[in-house]
């Protein structure tokens, strides 16, 4: 199967406006994550797809190969699918790389490529949810799973409920897993899903992929062991720095 990976970066966050641009200890937040993108060993091919002309530009000043597309979009999942119609290359399965987690390791690229059959349709990632704190985090999304690590279910909140058991031991007595933003998806599939209209529960919880198993398609989980670092406020950068020392 041939992988082209799309990194979707809007100018306009309501969180950090402009953080594709922001400088990480010398380099942008955008080119950092081409950078990382480029070394997965099975992607075909690695695009920026954006709808800003200032980020169209850096991109191309340090290689990037760059598709503008609609400021309309109301995802990164759309922004990929007008990228890859108007690449118009053949390529059976999109990844869908997130433009804000500058020190993604291209490790996490590969083992969702890697793991991606034929016969799926969407696929991400999932990391094993250890501490209270990131269990019981709004921000951290959690993942329920059928025996085959296909999704039953994404929530904000804490699924199964463990009666009898203090909260704060939860995560000692059940393997709970948090959401890994990153997804592939089968490009016939891409089309499909973007032609959804929003469904309740996505509304509810604010997560697209609900929309999508609302729908009946199904999302394989993958489980990583390597974590993911995003930024979405200006102080994650200092946050970030700290933890990836040494292999900036």
């Amino acid at each position: 199967m041939r992988f082209l990976g799309i990194i979707p970066v809007r100018y306009k966050s309501t969180r950090f406006p402009g953080k594709p641009l922001v400088d990480i200890a010398g380099k942008s937040m955008i080119q950092r994550v081409y950078e990382q993108a480029q070394k997965s060993s099975l992607l075909h091919k690695v695009i920026v797809a954006t709808d800003d002309e200032l980020i169209y530009e850096h991109a191309n000043s340090f290689g990037a190969e760059v598709v503008m597309t609609s400021p309309d979009h109301p995802s990164g999942t759309d922004r990929c699918f007008e990228a890859f119609v108007e690449l118009n290359e053949p390529y059976d399965v999109v990844i869908n790389i997130q433009g804000d987690e500058p020190f993604i390791d291209p490790e996490q690229i590969d083992l969702l490529a890697k793991s991606f059959k034929k016969e799926d349709e969407i696929a991400t990632l999932m990391i094993a949810c250890n501490d209270y704190e990131s269990l019981f985090s709004e921000g951290e999304v959690k993942i329920v799973l059928d025996k085959n690590n296909y999704a039953l279910y994404f929530s904000r909140s804490v699924i199964p409920y463990l009666k009898g058991i203090p909260k704060e031991e939860w995560h000692k007595h059940h393997t709970y897993y948090r959401h890994v933003g990153m997804y592939a998806y089968r490009t016939d599939i891409l089309e499909s899903i973007t032609q959804l209209k929003p469904s309740v529960l996505e509304q509810k919880e604010s997560l697209e992929q609900l929309r999508w198993l609302e729908n009946g398609f199904s999302i394989l989980c993958i489980e990583t062991k390597h974590d993911s670092y995003c930024i979405d406020y200006p102080e994650d950068i200092e946050r970030v720095l700290k933890l990836m020392k040494g292999k900036v």
